[in-house]
């Protein structure tokens, strides 16, 4: 049993406490009637999380993670009361996979060590109550392959021994563009953040989801909010008035980013 209307455990030793006694389970919900439900991760069930917040969403990685062929498998889709989403996957009995985040992709998986908001419990914000709602059950559940899903997520930054020009990374698809542009160092983050904008705008992506996709990596490389977004349009302008090839590497991610989150 969690705190009504919150996340934080109610027993002593909050999800460690967690148990499948019916006695027990009875016992706290005859005394706590309103309590949220935690659930522990790793044991049963294995959880990846894809956040919305204030400053970026998880839904074009999500996109990406479907194209991939990385996220199937789920036996439960549920919307988080901010509008994010769970899938919740069998848990390997032969293989412990510890829970691990993503911020800049605000995308989580939840493991050992975790634990998780079910449904129908409530969060209260200052828009009211928000209920966590299942709206899916999936076919042949079967374990996810986390493991996959964060070497894809973790930004590997390239080397560049011309700190005045920032390093171009060929053949890189557009589900890695985010977390190139979220990893470049101070003197290349503004011009970096430019070419990658002019890619997926060469490549027919429309200026808000590339504010989607970009804005929220700038912000995580130091950028200002007002100079990202002075950027992104300034890159969407250049490539309605300069013609060049698409790049076709970008193209095929831009036609990716479909059929979640939309």
């Amino acid at each position: 049993p969690c705190v009504p209307g919150q996340k934080r455990p109610l027993t002593a030793h909050g999800f460690h406490d967690a148990t499948t006694d019916p006695a027990q389970i009875v016992t706290w919900w005859e005394q706590l009637p309103d309590a949220n439900i935690g659930i522990p991760t790793g044991v049963v069930v294995e959880v990846l999380d894809v956040d919305v917040h204030a400053t970026g969403t998880g839904y074009p990685i999500l996109r990406t993670l479907q194209q991939e062929g990385l996220i199937g498998g789920w036996g439960q889709a549920v919307r988080s009361p901010s509008g994010g989403l769970h899938l919740y996957y069998p848990a390997d009995p032969d293989v412990a996979r510890g829970s691990w985040s993503r911020g800049r992709a605000h995308v989580d998986f939840r493991g050992t060590g975790g634990y998780i908001i079910a449904p129908p419990s409530t969060i209260t914000t200052t828009r009211g109550d928000r209920r966590y709602e299942t709206i899916a059950h999936g076919r042949n559940p079967r374990p996810v392959d986390a493991d996959a899903i964060r070497e894809l997520l973790t930004p590997q930054p390239e080397r560049t021994h011309h700190p005045a020009k920032p390093a171009v990374p060929r053949e890189r698809p557009v589900e890695q563009l985010a977390s190139w542009v979220a990893a470049l160092p101070e003197g290349n983050r503004n011009a970096g953040l430019f070419w990658a904008a002019c890619r997926l705008a060469e490549a027919g992506l429309p200026e808000p989801d590339t504010f989607a996709l970009l804005e929220p990596a700038a912000i995580a490389a130091g950028l200002e909010p007002q100079e990202t977004a002075a950027t992104i349009r300034s890159a969407h302008r250049t490539t309605r008035t300069t013609d060049v090839p698409d790049d076709p590497v970008v193209a095929h991610g831009v036609r990716s980013l479909s059929g979640i989150g939309r």
